[in-house]
């Protein structure tokens, strides 16, 4: 592919900024409703011999025996599989990203006194069963287990399991178990797509019914979520990956092109543009790029190049640097970059991002990987009212009260007031002469 060929966004005439820009390839899954239908009916109806039917036709497994559930032998086989580089760095990972989340982790209860008498409060506690999806279609993701696993095992989720879809010889891939183990998860299911996500939102024989599900996916997973949304928890929307590198004046042009090629590396449906105010950066960007796909394997290079020259790609340059910013913050990127000459300043002008990385020493790769926020970030277009995952995630709350003999005698007047204005008669009477009268006998009866 030549630079020529690379989506240029010229907009330094443009009032507004054109609503296609904004378009993800996630926003239209009306085809994969209708396709994944079936196989949500088909888990629910069969089970695991809809599983194993699917682990066929669609992971392309070949092997004679299939079993849902990884065996302890296929762990141990994982650690013997892996070079130690790759296991001390997903341990590596896996420290920093567990440090990050126990800070999150909110206290158990807490107490506030309203009045004399009168104490309100919240209690924490974690959701009984959750399924962390690592995909797995694209390549493998270990970081993806340790993203989701490791604040479910913080969080103190009674059951956290691991939903990912097989190799064509049946099998999970070693560096996803080996995460696993190492963050204290024991249950992997060798179920992916739509399946994998109807599986825990109905359960099978094998596969264990779940509250939520959380981690990216593919849109069959998606549109399964969206599906299944009444029957579980889909968490936040993490479809395919997208990024903006904002860049000024100050930015190295061949840099930005980069990390521009991070995220569009995922697949033909991620979404990565750079957006700048100089037209030297665009300028070095494009030019670089070629070099940068050149080192690069072919299939990787081919998934950027698709995206970057296609509908939901390539570079952007605006009139001014306000204009940038409207950009990022009319696009709501899953993940920022800011090269920028002071990129704390800039950051005061971001309102809507999953994760904001500053400087030209925090790649998406830093935070992909290693740096310790969650990297489970929302896409779409949701950053602009959805947070990144994290502990809050796999928790839930519920408020808890107390009131004295001594605060009721000052809350139950304005409680009767309201409930009577709202036509709530029993409301009304359980806060009059009634409960006093019950109470008082109750004593009287404690007291005989």
């Amino acid at each position: 592919m030549s630079q020529t060929e690379v989506q240029f966004h010229d907009l330094r005439d443009s009032a507004e900024i054109p609503s296609r820009l904004f378009a993800r390839t996630e926003a239209d899954l009306t085809p994969f409703i209708d396709k994944v239908r079936p196989i949500i009916e088909a888990v629910g109806r069969d089970g695991d011999a809809a599983l194993i039917d699917c682990a066929r036709r669609f992971d392309g497994v070949t092997v004679d025996h299939f079993d849902i559930r990884a065996s302890e032998a296929e762990f141990v086989a994982a650690f013997e599989a892996l070079d130690d580089d790759v296991i001390e760095a997903i341990r590596f990972a896996a420290d920093n990203i567990r440090r990050f989340h126990e800070t999150q982790k909110p206290r158990a209860m807490w107490w506030q006194e309203m009045s004399p008498g009168v104490m309100a409060g919240e209690r924490h506690v974690p959701i009984d069963a959750v399924a962390c999806y690592v995909p797995r279609g694209k390549g493998s993701f270990p970081s993806v287990v340790l993203m989701t696993a490791i604040p479910a095992v913080v969080a103190g989720v009674p059951r956290p399991i691991i939903i990912t879809p097989p190799g064509p010889d049946g099998q999970v891939d070693a560096a996803t178990l080996v995460a696993a183990r190492e963050v204290g998860i024991a249950d992997v299911y060798k179920c992916g797509g739509a399946q994998g996500v109807a599986a825990v939102a109905y359960g099978t024989e094998t596969v264990p019914r779940c509250d939520k599900i959380v981690g990216p996916g593919s849109p069959w997973a998606v549109a399964a979520k969206r599906l299944l949304r009444d029957s579980i928890d889909p968490g936040i929307p993490a479809g395919p990956s997208e990024c903006v590198i904002l860049a000024d004046d100050s930015a190295d042009g061949a840099l930005a092109a980069l990390d521009l090629t991070i995220e569009s590396e995922h697949g033909p449906d991620s979404s990565a543009y750079l957006v700048t105010d100089s037209e030297r950066v665009a300028r070095e960007a494009r030019e670089a790029l070629p070099g940068h796909w050149a080192a690069m394997g072919e299939q990787r290079a081919g998934f950027s190049k698709a995206v970057l020259g296609g509908d939901h790609g390539g570079i952007v340059l605006t009139r001014d640097f306000e204009a940038a910013l409207a950009f990022v913050n009319g696009y709501g990127p899953e993940h920022l970059e800011v090269l920028t000459r002071d990129p704390m300043a800039t950051l005061s002008h971001i309102r809507h991002a999953g994760e904001v990385l500053l400087g030209p020493r925090t790649p998406v790769t830093i935070g992909n990987f290693v740096l310790g926020p969650n990297a489970v970030l929302p896409t779409n277009g949701a950053a602009r009212v959805t947070s990144p995952l994290s502990v809050d995630d796999y928790m839930k709350r519920m408020s808890v009260g107390y009131v004295s003999a001594e605060g009721y005698a000052h809350l139950a007047g304005p409680a009767a007031t309201l409930a009577r204005y709202e036509g709530f008669d029993a409301h009304e009477r359980a806060v009059s002469h009634v409960r006093d009268e019950l109470l008082a006998q109750s004593c009287q009866g404690a007291h005989s």
